[in-house]
């Protein structure tokens, strides 16, 4: 039997005994290949997969296993992913699809994996051909649209179907709030003191009218109760009752998680995988909130046995999700009666699932919510107090959904109101009216992320964490904190002595924790994609795309059919935008320096965002400054840009050097500049904060990082990181240092020679061909033969009878053979670019003379 993962390997063959032997795939073990996309466009899209090099050792593993063994039976994940797993494995294993013993199972206990034992299945096409379609088209849209970012943005980027979406909700929530105007209103509040059921005298709240829109009205409002009294002129009481959560979903699980526990979705998945191959959970990846019969019975013995009959009550809930398949179950655990684990990492989320099952079977919580209105002797107004007592716990014995409200959002909690007749005379000791600010909605976090795109019907349950991952990593999108600024507010009171005051006070709005907020690239990428790809980027358009593959799933669709009504026409696109579209930056005027009247700009370089004086057509060169950390090219100021061009700034000295701080443009700016030396500051470091120590310990740290460790042909060997990881440098040469068999920080002489003996050998067999004076060459890459032109990486097109060129034919390809395949994909490659004769501004000496 073949399952995912090592661990649910093990505790399945202690389950199954000797009869089986349980072996792991460690997850897909075939991708598509990367050459060409992998993908035949003339033949319905064929998909060309290949078994990935990592798995190689695994998949003939596999294959022994499987000649040696009567019967092989494949027990992937339930979902779609597993599913299109087990196909792989059939593939690869020459294993008949038609005879061949597929199981699946919601949780990993004996009388769960004993059942799916005795009634196998086949492979279900239609879950694969749903997944293979989903993977078929990301490929598509990432490998065709990649490169049209890469000439029209910028170098290295890439673009995913999901994640431009997951990208434009953030762009568009930060510009509402960018541009959002607070607004001021005044709150009006009374308080009282009335005895409560002790006779003890408490003070309790009431509201005003509706909320006064000026200082004046506040004023004037608070001037008509000057030496007035207060009497209750009504006290009503309505019962209320408060109804538990479903069990958790994939995405309802996430959004707690974060909410109770400040876990990104990420760590969520990774632990409650954890507790499911360790038999805990039952499987993680769902959109359903059906329990199983068995598992309502288990759950209503523990209600009952702990807490009493009274708080049972069996619910049913209903999926939102249509498409959520109702044979799947919510989140659970296993075994109800095992209220917490042993594991500490898995704990705390374990007894999140564990209450969360429990409460969604539980009686309502009661509450008795009283609303007394009081008059007011001097105006016709009623203030309004409000009080909530909780009469029957119910389902909050065990759980309270937490709520997903900013940090500085305001308390809503109503309290408890001593007991209040109509006609009762009240004690007065003060009114404030104080001034409050609408606030814009708030940053998404990880978390309420994956709730929009659920609600959007954007992605599945197995694509949020990836989603959101990917649009970090690929520096789309910044995790971070932002500190709050200080806001003065007002308040005008009216005392118990009848008099009134007014004072100033202050607060901290505006912080921010663990938020996502969308960089520069992220906002010109966005806008790019909405102007000319406007279908990949819709909403609806994105969420029918989903429906599409679960009608695939069900079989009500083919596949092929579904990619090619979505591929013609995006592909179409895709040309047009190559040819017509003009470059984007995210250009932004921001005015003129006030000194030389030069024009001062905001916008996307090659190395990120930066503010730039002065055009490209003058006779002296522009000004280039990288924008700090928090600086946006969407909301910088012309003086904060200003700013940035007055460094560099000399700091002090250092062993008789000039220490300096420099911003310049470029992969290494923000630097310290020491003598001849330049020490990159370290990734969020704030330069304004850099003094004279600060300096020294950097460049301390440079030296020691940058003192040879060894030494190969007379020639040191020094080390360092870089944005692909570890690595070696000697001579010119930089080489990787991989993290499996070395020790980075006590690389060896020996380790060392090792890692340079295989560089050279790898770079020997890297040229097929080279014409260097043409800056042309054939070379071996990771994934197959490129034809490489300049800095363009280009693939080999087929031969003019249409057949592949072989690895023998690629040593004897002609130099005009490769431009042919060069023209191919760029067609004015070999056009002289003419350019026009820089405007020169005649000197005054010039002008004399004339």
């Amino acid at each position: 039997m073949i399952v995912e993962s090592p661990a649910k390997a093990k505790t399945i063959e202690k389950i199954l005994g000797s009869e089986f032997l349980v072996k792991s795939c460690f997850g897909h073990i075939r991708d598509l290949e990367k050459d060409e996309m992998g993908i035949d466009l003339n033949q319905n899209y064929q998909p060309r997969y290949v078994v990935s090099d990592d798995k190689l050792k695994v998949v003939s593993e596999l294959k022994k296993l499987a000649k040696s063994s009567q019967e092989v039976w494949l027990a992937s994940d339930e979902d779609r992913e597993g599913e299109s797993i087990s196909w792989h494995l059939a593939e690869v294993l020459g294993l008949d699809v038609n005879t061949t013993k597929r199981i699946v199972f919601h949780e990993i206990t004996a009388p769960a994996i004993k059942k799916a034992v005795a009634n196998p299945r086949l492979i279900n096409m239609n879950l694969v051909n749903a997944q293979q379609a989903r993977r078929v088209l990301d490929r598509l849209v990432g490998f065709e649209l990649s490169p049209v970012l890469w000439k029209k943005v910028k170098p290295s980027l890439s673009a995913g179907r999901v994640q431009s979406v997951a990208v434009r909700i953030l762009v568009e929530r930060e510009r509402e709030i960018s541009t959002f105007v607070p607004v001021s209103t005044y709150k009006v509040e009374a308080f009282f003191n009335a005895p409560d059921i002790t006779g003890r005298e408490v003070i309790f709240k009431a509201e005003g009218p509706l909320k006064l829109a000026n200082k004046q009205l506040a004023e004037d409002f608070l001037k008509s109760c000057l030496n007035a009294n207060y009497k209750v002129a009504s006290v009503e009481v309505k019962p209320t009752k408060r109804n538990p959560a479903p069990p958790f979903t994939t995405s309802t699980l996430q959004q707690e998680a974060s909410t109770k526990m400040g876990y990104g979705v990420t760590k969520t998945m990774l632990i409650a995988q954890r507790l499911y191959e360790a038999g805990h959970i039952t499987y993680m990846r769902t959109d359903s909130v059906n329990l199983s019969d068995t598992a309502r019975a288990d759950i209503q013995n523990q209600i009952v046995n702990n807490y009493g009959e009274k708080y049972f009550k069996e619910r049913f809930y209903k999926n939102k999700n249509e498409s959520a398949q109702e044979a799947h179950e919510a989140i659970r655990p296993t075994y109800m009666k095992q209220k917490t684990i042993a594991d500490e990492d898995g704990r705390r989320l374990y007894e999140l699932i564990w209450r969360r099952t429990i409460a969604s079977q539980m009686s309502e919580a009661e509450f008795d919510k009283t609303i007394a209105k009081i008059d007011i002797s001097t105006n016709r107004e009623q203030l309004t107090a409000t009080g909530e007592v909780m009469t029957f716990e119910g389902f909050l014995k065990v759980y309270l959904e937490g709520k997903m409200v900013d940090e500085d959002e305001e308390e809503t909690n109503e309290g408890v109101l001593p007991p209040l007749k109509a006609q009762q005379v009240l004690s007065f000791r003060e009114m404030s009216a104080t001034e409050k600010f609408t606030k814009p909605l708030p940053r998404y976090t990880e978390a309420s992320l994956v709730k929009k795109l659920e609600e959007l019907g954007i992605g599945r349950p197995s694509t949020y964490a990836p989603t959101i991952s990917t649009i970090i990593k690929r520096t789309y999108v910044e995790k971070r904190d932002k500190e709050g600024i200080k806001r003065n507010y007002q308040i005008v009171k009216l005392t118990a002595n009848n008099t009134i005051q007014a004072v100033i006070a202050n607060e901290n709005t505006g912080a921010e924790k663990a938020k996502l907020f969308p960089t520069d690239l992220g906002n010109v990428v966005t806008d790019f994609l909405k102007v000319h790809f406007k279908d990949v980027m819709d909403y609806n358009f994105t969420a029918q795309v989903e429906n599409e593959f679960d009608s695939i799933a069900e079989g009500k669709m083919i596949w092929n059919n579904m990619i090619d009504g979505f591929y013609k026409p995006f592909h179409k696109t895709i040309e047009t935008t190559m040819e017509t579209a003009q470059r984007a930056s995210g250009e932004r005027e921001l005015g003129n320096d006030p000194e030389t009247s030069k024009k001062i700009i905001a916008r996307m370089g090659r190395y990120g965002a930066m503010v730039q004086m002065g055009d490209t057509e003058g006779e002296e060169k522009p000004r280039f400054a990288t924008l700090k950390k928090g600086q946006s090219i969407e909301t910088i100021t012309l003086n904060e840009a200003l700013d940035l061009f007055k460094l560099p700034k000399t700091i002090g000295e250092y062993n008789g050097q000039e220490l300096s701080i420099n911003i310049g443009i470029g992969r290494f700016c923000p630097y310290i500049k020491y003598g001849e030396a330049f020490i990159s500051l370290p990734r969020g470091e704030n330069m304004d904060e850099v003094d004279v120590v600060r300096a020294i310990t950097l460049i301390n740290e440079k030296e020691q990082a940058d003192a040879p460790i060894a030494a190969y042909e007379g020639a040191p060997v020094t080390k360092g990181k870089g944005r692909f990881g570890p690595f070696i440098k000697w001579k010119d040469l930089y080489i990787n240092v991989p993290a499996k068999g070395y020790n980075f920080d006590n690389l060896t002489q020996a380790e060392c020679e090792d890692l340079i003996v295989k560089k050279l050998d790898k770079e020997a067999n890297r040229y097929i061909q080279n014409w260097e004076a043409e800056k042309i060459s054939i070379q071996n890459a990771r994934w197959g033969a490129i034809i490489k032109f300049g800095k363009d990486i280009l693939k080999i097109t087929k031969k003019a009878d249409g057949t592949k060129y072989t690895p023998e034919e690629l040593t004897t390809v002609s130099l005009e053979e490769a431009k042919r395949m060069i023209l191919e994909q760029k067609p004015k490659a070999f056009d002289k670019p003419i350019k026009a004769a820089a405007k020169k501004t005649p000197t005054k000496k010039a002008v004399k003379k004339k």
